[in-house]
């Protein structure tokens, strides 16, 4: 599909995502309260846990179209929820590209990924969503739980 901007005809197909590298960091407003979310790509794994006493909430976002690396998200994820300055923050997590036509439905995602089990075992209350970052399919949704449990 093609995007167009007023005045500036069509500017070609939009964009294909990039996985993060490195940390990003971006402000919202939410209620007029400040949330500060950063962003740390999968490859930094290894020194996510030096993030960890400062988090409030998780967001953990797995690429559904990536069903090969679907395993070492779960590791991931499992050793996110284990740690301990975790233990009781809030966690969502995202299966991401739901507009592509390749991804499995949600109920494969969670199964693959043994999420009532994890829910059932986990210290940490779990919200699971399904989102599209590119078309913004599921944005808002996202939105509301952060604002749920940010603006008390």
């Amino acid at each position: 599909s093609q995007l167009s901007l007023h005045g500036l005809g069509e500017v070609g197909p939009p964009p294909s995502t990039l996985p993060t590298v490195g940390t990003n960091l971006t402000d919202l407003t939410l209620k007029k309260k400040k949330v500060t979310l950063r962003e740390l790509g999968g490859c930094m794994g290894p020194i996510w846990p030096s993030y960890f006493k400062d988090c409030s909430s998780v967001i953990f976002m797995v690429d559904s179209a990536n069903i090969a690396q679907i395993a070492s998200s779960c590791i991931q994820l499992l050793s996110v929820l284990s740690a301990e300055p975790l233990h009781s923050v809030s966690v969502l997590i995202l299966f991401n590209k739901r507009d592509l036509p390749c991804t499995m439905s949600l109920v494969e995602m969670k199964s693959l990924f043994r999420m009532d089990d994890i829910v059932e075992s986990a210290t940490q209350p779990i919200t699971t969503l399904e989102l599209s970052a590119h078309t913004g399919q599921g944005l808002q949704e996202v939105l509301n739980w952060l604002e749920s449990i940010t603006v008390k």
